[in-house]
């Protein structure tokens, strides 16, 4: 995989591949493997599936059966051809009151019909490729959605686990419930409080002992406790029945009024649609988290996913089972046991068909009041206090609510539609009702918008500017998230023409944090959060060229400036400015102290409010970084801009050439194996960064360094980066590459080796060490390419390293 690259001279005798011209390389053949962590994770989401999919057709109705044909139709079909590799299908709880509702009215041979139509329909909607439609829908209709089917479904189970039947609608449980209590089964009862208490406190065992029993998943162990403990009191409960395979019902024609079949065909295909592609997206921000499996297994395919739903629906309403769609509990199991591939999902459904038909004996031990216990304890999960807090504070709490209570008491297709109602309602009510009133306080003029501020708006957001009085200092307080074109020209206009006119204007958000600054010059485009842009806001600078100062690098673009700038007289005595960059009598600044004193004078008026609460915070709290970052000197890497962290996020070390001296190398040195063991063994850091960069000078000096001379300070520096040329001059491994593809030339190959040197340099430091073998570190390498803007990953595919870009262009414009 490893393809070689002309370097210097010294190394032109090593091999290179060859290949005839106009051919393709020769593509070896591949073999179908499982991934240790593939299977391992398959068994635990397996062990999770068995008795969920058994409860959710308790739930509804249906043939117990029909819950593992789901289960495993769901496995292998949608994990094959679905394009969330890593999403697990199977029946969910989300469709348990459809199912039930359908299976009640048409009968469970035209359930399975519909099932199948709505796969086709799904089928039909991914060839359509709308799978980002669904996206569209509201986050608080979808919440809500789950949380009236959760009422719906807590409720109805509740009858089982009290020894009961339950009802064929909410409302009639909920009728019924002082009946059932009246008259409760002490088995049913006692068997649903083991299953509870067992699936809460699993996993809350404390210490090593807990960490271990963790692993087998709590579902599983509720269930089976239970199981056993029915089993050796010999209690006379109703238990699992699954019938013989060879008198399973397989899907009929559909019968019924063909309006109420098309739209239990429509409801199916909506819930499971929008409970899948949510559940990817989901699924999408788990991988996220894991950049090395963010790497192999990229971000989910919305279409192609909705085709794999589609298909397996179709296959499971024609075998006899239920409807299926992506479940979010088996899929974050799945992520978070170290699944790697597609194959964990299909390997999970091949093991349900396994149990299916050999550990049915084992499967009707199962008291149903233990399985009713664990499916309405979902239930309850299903009303999440999170949502909930979070739907309030995005003030859609009355959507949210609409759209349970619609479910609760009319069903899902039409909660879900007075939800999409009331949210159309609100967003009309919020872009057309503002709120702009103006008043005086010490002779500053607040202006304060409440509301969406649209075009419609725009006539009495005039009214109130024009009240300010020429001159006069303003602060407009704009309490609200949207902004049209139309009202940004009129708020732009005005403030341009008030500052004219000797006023000033300052414009903020809610709590009244400075949002912008008035523009004092058109050609001035700093804002306070891009001061790297090197503008200096003089008009007659060109902010994209080069000044006499500076030098280019090889890829073309500005470097820093090759010395100090010129500082003023240097025999006199001088005063120091304060930041507001005034200078004292008798004193005298050069470029780069005005440019100094500039920009601290920037920094205290348009920064420093914004990071005030939060360096607060830090200083009362002390740092906690998450990692350190290891990085060169270049002027050029903006840490915090290319991880988009803040204050306090890093601790950052940058030397030239970002090298890590081997311990007991450092000979007097030893700055960075004391920030290595402060960072690992003082603040705890998880994580350690080596980033290397395009056009790297110290790997320019290093390969071009001559053996011999006088040993100045940057020869004796960079000797710690001769390992790193003998790497990349090593004809025994592997070169690195950049995205799949040979580096530009010598100086970006050894900047990509140096990177993986310095790694195994950091590997041999005790603390390090320390931690790796505890599992607490990881360590990660970075290649940042400046003239492209691209951060790229260390990945190691089969001996080979290849830097992988992140987030890359190509990425956001792949079709799914």
């Amino acid at each position: 995989m490893s393809a070689c690259v002309p370097t210097r001279a010294a190394d032109s005798t090593r091999p290179k591949r060859v290949h005839p011209s106009h051919s393709r390389p020769p593509v070896p053949p591949r073999r179908f493997r499982i991934a240790g962590a593939d299977l391992s994770a398959s068994i635990a989401v397996f062990l999770i599936a068995l008795p969920l999919s058994l409860g959710i057709a308790l739930a509804t109705g249906a043939p117990l059966q029909s819950g593992l044909v789901a289960a495993a139709v769901g496995g292998i079909v949608a994990g094959r051809l679905g394009g969330s590799p890593l999403q697990v299908s199977g029946p969910a709880a989300g469709l348990t009151v459809v199912t039930a509702e359908l299976i009640h009215r048409y009968g469970w041979r035209t359930t399975c019909a519909i099932t199948v139509l709505a796969g086709i329909a799904q089928l039909g909607l991914g060839c359509l490729r709308v799978a980002r439609t669904a996206l569209a829908v509201s986050p608080a209709i979808v919440h809500g959605m789950l949380a009236g089917i959760g009422v719906t479904i807590a409720v109805a189970q509740l009858h089982v686990v009290l020894g009961g039947t339950p009802q064929s609608s909410v409302l009639e449980n909920f009728r019924a419930l002082p009946a059932q209590l009246a008259r409760v089964h002490p088995g049913a009862v006692s068997m649903s409080l083991l299953t509870l208490t067992l699936l809460f406190a699993w996993p809350r065992i404390p210490g090593r002992v807990g960490d271990v029993l963790r692993t087998v998943p709590a579902a599983l162990v509720a269930v089976a406790g239970a199981t056993a403990t029915a089993s050796l009191c010999g209690l006379v409960l109703p238990k699992v029945d699954l019938p013989s395979w060879s008198s399973h019902a397989l899907a009929g024609l559909p019968e019924g009024p063909v309006l109420g079949v098309a739209a239990s065909v429509l409801t199916i295909t909506l819930v499971c649609s929008v409970q899948s592609l949510l559940g990817a997206v989901a699924v999408d921000k788990l991988v996220a988290g894991r950049p090395d499996l963010q790497a192999r297994v990229g971000r989910s395919r919305l279409d192609r996913e909705l085709l794999g739903q589609g298909a397996a629906n179709a296959v499971s309403g024609a075998l006899g089972g239920l409807p299926v769609a992506g479940v979010a509990v088996r899929s974050s199991a799945n992520v978070q046991a170290g699944a790697v591939s597609r194959n964990s999902t299909m390997l999970h459904g091949v093991f349900v068909v396994i149990a299916a038909l050999l550990m049915v004996p084992v499967l009707e031990l199962i008291p149903l009041a233990s399985l009713a216990a664990l499916v309405m304890a979902v239930g309850i999960q299903m009303v999440s206090l999170h949502h909930i807090r979070t739907v309030t504070r995005h003030r859609e709490v009355l959507v949210y609510a609409v759209t349970t209570l619609g479910v609760v008491l009319a069903g899902v297709l039409e909660g879900v539609a007075l939800g999409v109602a009331v949210a159309v309602v609100v967003a009309m009510h919020r872009l057309a009702r503002t709120r702009i009133t103006h008043e005086e306080r010490g002779g500053v003029h607040h202006i304060h918008v409440c509301g969406q501020l649209t075009f419609l708006a725009v006539p009495r957001l005039s009214r109130a500017l024009h009240l300010v009085p020429r001159g006069a200092r303003a602060v407009v307080e704009l309490d609200g998230s949207f902004m049209d074109h139309a009202a940004f020209e009129s708020l732009h206009d005005w403030q341009q023409g008030h500052s004219a006119q000797g006023g000033t204007v300052e414009l903020t958000g809610r709590a009244g944090a400075r949002i912008a600054e008035p523009s004092h010059s058109p050609d001035c485009r700093c804002r306070p959060w891009t001061p790297w842009r090197n503008h200096y806001c003089e008009p007659s600078a060109n902010p994209q060229s080069v000044s006499p100062g500076a030098r280019s690098d090889d890829s073309g673009e500005p470097a820093g400036p090759v010395g100090p700038y010129a500082s003023g007289d240097s025999g006199g005595p001088h005063e120091a400015e304060d930041s507001s960059g005034q200078r004292g009598p008798g004193g005298h600044r050069g470029h780069g102290d005005h440019q100094l004193a500039r920009g601290i004078s920037a920094f205290q008026r348009n920064t420093a409010p914004l990071v005030r609460d939060e360096l607060a915070r830090l200083a009362r709290e002390g740092q906690q970084p998450s990692q350190l970052f290891l990085t060169c000197a270049d002027s050029r890497l903006v840490t915090s801009m290319i991880t988009s962290s803040g204050p306090g996020d890093l601790f950052v070390v940058r030397n030239v050439g970002n090298l890590v001296p081997e311990p007991g190398e450092e000979s007097g040195d030893d700055s960075v194996a004391a920030a290595i063991e402060y960072a690992v063994d003082v603040l705890r850091v998880r994580s350690i960064t080596v980033c290397g960069h395009s056009g790297c000078g110290a790997m320019q000096a290093l390969l071009n360094s001559e053996p011999g001379g006088t040993q100045t300070p940057l020869k004796r520096w960079l000797r710690h980066g001769l390992p790193s040329l003998r790497r990349m001059a090593a004809k025994d491994r592997p070169w690195a590459q950049l995205s799949g593809r040979e580096p530009a030339d010598a100086v970006e190959q050894l900047c990509l080796t140096n990177v993986v040197q310095q790694l195994e340099h950091l590997r041999a430091h005790d603390s390090v060490t320390r931690a790796l073998r505890e599992g607490t570190l990881e360590l990660h390498g970075m290649y940042f390419h400046v003239g492209e803007a691209q951060a790229y990953l260390l990945v190691d595919r089969d001996g080979d390293e290849l830097f992988d870009h992140v987030g890359a262009a190509e990425d956001l414009r792949r079709p799914v």
